[in-house]
């Protein structure tokens, strides 16, 4: 059984300083180990009365489990529901920190369990909730809007809490009453929605180490080799190359733009995890990852963010069996005060939203 070295991943913090944190990668399977490791999955699943929710850019074996047992694979947004929705007494999320922290803010009766805890976010990383806080004090006339990406204690200083999936509306909502926002944390998402709402935004500074990394040149590059493929974006990345989109959405919104826009190919310009359900929903439909570097250059995640890539099967069982270390915990207060942005999202999303399911949703 193979272990993949550790890697230092560089990240912007809020004021422009470059932050470094680690991520590892799981286990490597061993030649003919994946089928007794997903059967043994299945059957610690099912008696520790546990739904397994995971998010679209982690490894296909955890979204083929997820969906084969009743669980999700969704974005964001639909983890959030789902996982407060179920009557699983335990719910097992494989993704990074914020969204374990989210399930457990919603569901504080409930076990949530991570298959590493250390999977982060560049996101979250780079709004540290006491300085987040200051900068909110200093701005006390703007509605504090924050992203998913963040921590319970940075969601508990803000008054709305927003995924990709409905970010634009909320902000149009607000903007409409007359609300001045105070965005946080991702700068891209941020100009993208400030763009099309007009609203007032003052903005934070963080970007997500994915999405960032996308270039314009070299999609506009791939779309002359490609002349017939239609171009998907995530809202993460930079403005020249949402410039270039077909289609701009959430993960969710991205695979019902594949189906909906009927080409034989897409660049698709968010992490490739994403990939995997796409190819499943629409067979014989060619996906290209978008490029995430130039001739000569390097990336950090190449499409594939590398806290995601922290959960697999081998840490997934280690969880489910009990092995100390996997539990998110959220204080007590913290949870109580980041439940109110939450379920603001939730209910605004029940009236204003079609029900956006993710793969496998019951």
């Amino acid at each position: 059984m193979a272990v993949a070295k550790p890697i230092q991943i560089r990240f912007e913090r809020y004021n422009g300083d470059v932050g470094i944190a680690p991520a590892k990668p799981p286990e490597v399977l061993a030649p003919g180990e994946r089928t007794a490791l997903v059967e043994r999955a299945t059957k610690l699943l099912r008696e520790r009365d546990a739904v397994l929710v995971a998010h679209y850019y982690v490894h296909p074996d955890l979204q083929d489990l997820a969906q084969a047992t009743g669980g999700t694979v969704s974005d964001s947004l639909e983890m959030a529901r789902f996982g407060h929705e179920h009557k699983a007494g335990t719910v097992v999320v494989a993704g990074v920190r914020f969204m374990g922290e989210t399930a457990k803010i919603l569901n504080p009766e409930k076990r949530v369990l991570m298959p590493d805890l250390q999977a982060e976010c560049s996101l979250d990383l780079a709004t540290p909730a006491d300085q987040f806080s200051a900068f909110c004090d200093a701005h006390p006339d703007r509605v504090v809007v924050v992203y998913a990406n963040t921590s319970a204690a940075v969601k508990a200083r803000s008054d709305w809490m927003v995924t990709s999936s409905i970010a634009e509306k909320i902000v149009a909502h607000l903007h409409h009453q007359g609300k001045k926002i105070l965005w946080a944390p991702d700068k891209y998402l941020g100009d993208y929605v400030q763009r099309v709402t007009g609203a007032d935004m003052l903005m934070w500074n963080a970007a997500c180490v994915v999405h960032e990394e996308f270039k314009a040149l070299q999609i506009e590059e791939m779309k002359l080799k490609h002349p017939g493929a239609k171009v998907l974006v995530h809202p993460e990345s930079p403005r020249a190359v949402i410039a270039l989109a077909d289609a701009v959405g959430s993960t969710t919104g991205i695979i019902q733009a594949a189906e909906r826009l009927g080409a034989k190919e897409y660049i698709v310009a968010t992490d490739g995890g994403i990939i995997h359900q796409m190819r499943k929903r629409l067979p014989g439909v060619t996906f290209i990852e978008a490029p995430t570097a130039g001739k000569g250059a390097t990336c950090q995640s190449c499409a594939h963010c590398p806290w995601m890539a922290m959960n697999g099967l081998h840490n997934l069982i280690e969880t489910l069996e009990g092995k100390p270390g996997h539990e998110v915990f959220v204080d007590a207060e913290t949870g109580r005060k980041a439940k109110l942005p939450i379920e603001r999202m939730l209910e605004f999303a029940k009236k204003n939203l079609p029900q956006m399911k993710g793969s496998g949703d019951a």
